[in-house]
């Protein structure tokens, strides 16, 4: 972490920590509504989709809130409300009281948090670093993101296999404790909120970050890519492993295989992000990396049986992951460049609502059509609109930005 300071090595090992106990809690949620409660496949998929448009609704006041408060406070607060309601869910379960109600309820409040906490995070990190290190910073993160996703659900299935299905739930919750502590630990002063302007009411204040975002060229185009391509992402995975497991006869640890050989990609495309923006500017990273991506999805319908197919898919995902990993840092770094410092919070909630909402929705949408069709229809379907998606990139030079270091008189 050299060159990016003490304070960033300790929000940075907050992220750490809390992307570790997420990622070895990967589909903790699904795993005890099939195990202890026996939910149906609809219920399921229920519980997937309302916790993500739910908690998108829920979270449409947090943006202008989240803005003209303190962001340390507001982080810290997000990660201990999201200990103590993930530990109720095994305490509950433990107790034999248990309910798919309680279970949905936790989900949701989870990912109020989630998108609390990234707006905060967001917003305080174009405050602790400086401008030029911030695609270094997202890519440190990226690298994190990936790393986790490698290790941590084999992680999480030996917990559960050893101690059972309340012991992800607790080592979740556990690292939010340890990701509040250390950001507690930050020493730098944090900069005073922007104060509230009087006239302001507050239900205009949860427009402007979709209106900021809609009034610039760059962002307006890659709020369109970045949300469609993540829904479509999203709603694939489930489709893609039924697909796998029941059709092509894959086994579970063979799934297993394609999904976390390519995170390692991920990692390796983070730490060369930076190099590749230095080189050729944010906006050709975005435009080759954005294109790449989806390049390679489109090809999963044409994928057969036997270890030949599985090599097909771990060297599809192991494309698409790194070219994400290239990407994800750069566009995390331009979206804070482009966004003034007194309206990075709300950008950030009203970018993490309309992903929720559209993911909750798309999935809800592939699965109701793959039961119609088949899992590999919906694939070719979800491959073309990807590749669609890429007319949503930067591909005409826009003004280059203002100076949004300065808040409006």
């Amino acid at each position: 972490m050299k060159g990016l300071g003490q304070d960033f090595n300790r929000l940075w090992t907050a992220y750490a920590v809390s992307a570790a106990g997420s990622a070895v809690a990967t589909d903790a949620f699904v795993l005890i509504a099939v195990f202890a409660l026996h939910s149906s496949p609809f219920q399921v998929s229920l519980l997937a989709a309302l916790s993500g448009a739910i908690g998108a609704f829920l979270a449409l006041p947090l943006g202008p809130w989240i803005e003209y408060l303190r962001k340390r406070p507001m982080m810290v607060a997000a990660d201990v409300m999201r200990c103590v309601v993930l530990t109720t869910v095994p305490l509950a379960f433990l107790a034999d009281r248990l309910t798919f109600l309680h279970l949905a309820a936790a989900s949701v409040i989870v990912g109020v948090g989630q998108i609390a906490f990234l707006s905060a995070s967001g917003a305080y990190l174009k405050s602790l670093v400086a401008r030029e290190h911030l695609t270094e910073a997202n890519g440190r993160f990226e690298s994190v993101q990936w790393t986790c996703s490698a290790l941590g659900p084999p992680a999480g299935g030996l917990l559960v296999s050893v101690f059972g299905l309340a012991a992800t739930f607790f080592a979740d919750a556990a690292s939010y404790l340890l990701s509040a502590l250390s950001i507690r630990s930050i020493a730098v002063p944090e900069p005073d909120p922007p104060g509230r302007p009087p006239e302001r009411r507050w239900w205009r204040g949860m427009g402007a970050g979709w209106r900021h975002i809609w009034s610039d060229g760059g962002l307006r185009l890659l709020f369109a890519n970045t949300v469609t391509v993540g829904a479509l992402i999203t709603a694939m995975a489930p489709i893609l492993a039924v697909m796998m497991l029941q059709e092509l006869r894959f086994t579970p640890f063979q799934y297993g295989l394609s999904v976390g050989i390519p995170c390692v990609a991920g990692v390796v495309g983070a730490r060369l992000s930076r190099r590749i923006v230095a080189r050729h500017g944010h906006r050709g990273a975005l435009l080759s990396a954005g294109v790449a991506r989806v390049l390679w999805l489109p090809m999963i319908p044409l994928v057969g049986p036997g270890w030949l197919g599985l090599a097909a898919v771990t060297a599809i995902h192991t494309g698409t992951v790194f070219s994400m990993g290239v990407f994800n840092p750069a566009f995390a770094a331009y979206r804070l460049e482009k966004t003034p410092h007194h309206k990075v919070a709300r950008v950030l909630t009203s970018w993490s609502i309309a992903g929720n909402a559209a993911r909750a929705a798309c999935t809800l949408l592939c699965g109701f059509l793959a039961t119609l069709t088949s899992p590999r229809a919906v694939m070719a379907a979800g491959g073309l609109l990807l590749l669609v998606s890429c007319a949503w990139l930067p591909w005409k030079r826009v003004a280059a930005p203002a100076d949004l270091t300065r808040d409006p008189a």
